[in-house]
């Protein structure tokens, strides 16, 4: 752990740095995705483990939630964004840990849910979780775009998503706080572009 080894201004300014690496284009395509995703009535997946795990509910109930005006939350004709964590139904995925194996606690919910087109953004600071891996293998070859969240050297997850962010930091915890930091402009800029612009779709009747 980065911080047991340097003060705390230096661990302030090597994450500073970190974050003035990330290019604006990948950020700006990840907001992209989940935009045209919403447009187009795609479902949004997000998966990870551990820390990563618990991002992808945030996420998850961020992009549910606040995409709409609050003033909107009762109004049935608003456009919604499809969006779901696995990480978060606690029984499915014991099931599927204890009669089949851990790797299979993603893509076995892929299966029941994804669809040609769908969105699937996988998160491993590592890059090499089987599950994560798995369950991108599954989309690639199923027609969804997947977009990974990766770490320190990106591992095997940078080499199959089709698109992401890769921060490389051998440090787990500043990759993960920086995930969930890049995601909150994901989702202020998507807020604006369906909100501002003119764009706010109804649902059709």
């Amino acid at each position: 752990m980065l911080g047991s080894k340097i003060d705390a201004a230096e661990y302030l300014h090597r994450l500073a740095a970190a974050v003035e690496r990330v290019s604006p284009a990948e950020l700006s395509r990840w907001a992209d995705l989940i935009y045209e995703a919403w447009q187009d009535g795609r479902f949004v997946f997000i998966f990870g483990n551990g820390g990563s795990g618990t991002t992808a509910s945030h996420m998850s109930e961020d992009l549910g939630k606040s995409l709409l005006r609050q003033d909107d939350l009762h109004d049935e004709s608003k456009q919604r964004l499809k969006v779901l964590s696995l990480t978060d139904n606690a029984g499915w995925i014991m099931a599927i840990g204890n009669d089949l194996d851990y790797d299979q606690i993603f893509v076995q919910q892929l299966m029941n849910y994804g669809t040609e087109g769908d969105l699937v953004i996988a998160i491993s600071g590592s890059g090499n979780s089987p599950n994560v891996l798995n369950a991108v293998d599954w989309a690639n070859r199923h027609g969804s775009t997947t977009f990974g969240l990766t770490g320190f050297n990106g591992g095997k997850l940078k080499q199959v998503q089709q698109d992401g962010i890769h921060i490389p930091l051998d440090d787990m915890g500043m990759v993960e706080s920086i995930h969930l930091c890049l995601f909150h402009w994901v989702l202020d800029d998507v807020f604006g572009r369906i909100n501002h612009a003119g764009r706010y779709a109804t649902l059709s009747t």
